[in-house]
């Protein structure tokens, strides 16, 4: 019996000491696990909300200091803006050519001065005028041989000594030679030779008054078109009328119509508004820049010069509806254009618009982002300056 009780107790410490190193066991393996797990899992997000920037809000007390004001409405005509350069009137521009070939011996003019019609402009030698005046003297000495030997035909007919045909054959070749002094005596004129008073000195006059825009010609070079390959000497152009000739882009063309005005505005005088006629629209567009040739006529008061930059200002007859606020209810800011609107509660929000032109001396036209009706403020500065506080 003793032996038996000492075998149970003997079991029994063997199975608590079994137990006891299983659970010993398990508790480093869970708890690895479980620190495990904690390590890996992503860390709780951390929300930090941000109020709109454009966003003012002031307090209670002050929002009554911020009048607000309604935009007006103002109906103006579609406008648009092209550059574009100062070019002469084709139809005003004249080339001044010297008939004769020959060598430029004096030259009393340059380029760019003014010119009046009839003006010397220089003096070619030739032997143009040599042989010209040569031909005219034949004809000359031609036609008074040719005249006595028609006034002996006519003494003879009318006493009967010659037949009447040979008369008419007498007749016929003093006309002849009639026709020929007189095509050698326009030869000289069209040369500028006076037949009175010969000269191998050719002198070439202005045709037109105007101004000097191209010099072709040298002291002691060659003129005419057989020596020089040009006939053109000088280009003379009459400026108290130029062209604009702009570049409006393909989108554009529906708002430039024939005849319309425009507002040409200088770069050098922008005090100056000239005011032009659309008299052309080129048919051929520029294939790489998709624009067109659009030409200006405008009267030159004297300050217009050839190549001078300019930009014009084409208005539609088409009406549209504009928004008008005060000058005072628009801030700009970093060269932008703003205005507050109301948003709520003591809020007002800054929004971006595109500011026009400015009418009536105190007003501002709103060209984009705001439209008629709508509430602004009416001193924007002062709430950016309460709002940067």
């Amino acid at each position: 019996m003793m032996r038996l009780r000492i075998d149970k107790v003997f079991r029994l410490a063997s199975l608590r000491m079994t137990a006891f190193g299983l659970a010993a066991l398990t508790l480093p393996f869970t708890g690895c696990k479980k620190q495990e797990q904690g390590d890996g899992a992503p860390p709780p997000a951390n929300v930090v909300h941000v109020g709109d920037m454009n966003v003012v809000t002031v307090d209670a007390t002050k929002a009554k200091l911020f009048a607000l004001t309604e935009a007006g409405k103002m109906e103006t005509a579609t406008q648009l803006t092209a550059t574009g350069s100062v070019q002469p009137d084709v139809s005003r521009t004249v080339p001044v050519i010297s008939l004769a070939n020959g060598r430029v011996v004096d030259i009393k003019v340059r380029l760019d001065d003014n010119v009046r019609k009839g003006q010397l402009l220089f003096q070619v030698q030739s032997t143009d005028v040599t042989n010209a005046f040569n031909a005219y003297l034949k004809a000359v000495n031609d036609e008074q041989l040719a005249n006595k030997a028609f006034m002996r035909a006519k003494e003879l007919l009318d006493h009967g000594a010659i037949s009447q045909a040979m008369f008419e054959q007498a007749e016929d070749t003093e006309k002849d030679a009639k026709a020929d002094l007189t095509a050698a005596e326009e030869q000289l004129k069209t040369l500028g030779v006076d037949k009175n008073h010969p000269s191998s000195l050719v002198n070439v006059y202005a045709p037109v008054t105007g101004v000097i825009i191209a010099q072709n010609v040298a002291q002691a070079g060659a003129a005419g078109v057989n020596l020089s390959g040009s006939s053109t000497a000088f280009t003379i152009a009459d400026l108290s009328k130029v062209w604009i000739i702009c570049d409006v882009y393909e989108n554009d063309l529906p708002q430039v119509k024939l005849g319309e005005t425009a507002q040409i505005h200088l770069n050098a005088y922008p005090d100056r508004v000239l005011t032009g006629r659309i008299s052309d629209i080129g048919p051929v567009l520029d294939p790489s820049l998709r624009t067109a040739k659009v030409r200006i006529e405008v009267a030159n008061p004297g300050i217009l010069k050839l190549g001078m930059f300019v930009t014009a200002t084409f208005s539609s007859k088409r009406e549209s509806s504009l928004a008008v606020v005060p000058t005072t209810a628009v801030l700009h800011l970093h060269d932008r254009d703003w205005v507050f609107v109301p948003a709520g509660a003591n809020q007002f929000k800054r929004t971006e618009v595109h500011a026009g032109a400015t009418v009536e001396g105190s007003k501002q036209e709103i060209l984009s982002g705001l439209a008629p009706g709508q509430q602004v403020v009416l001193n924007a500065l002062s709430l950016e300056t309460e709002g940067a506080q």
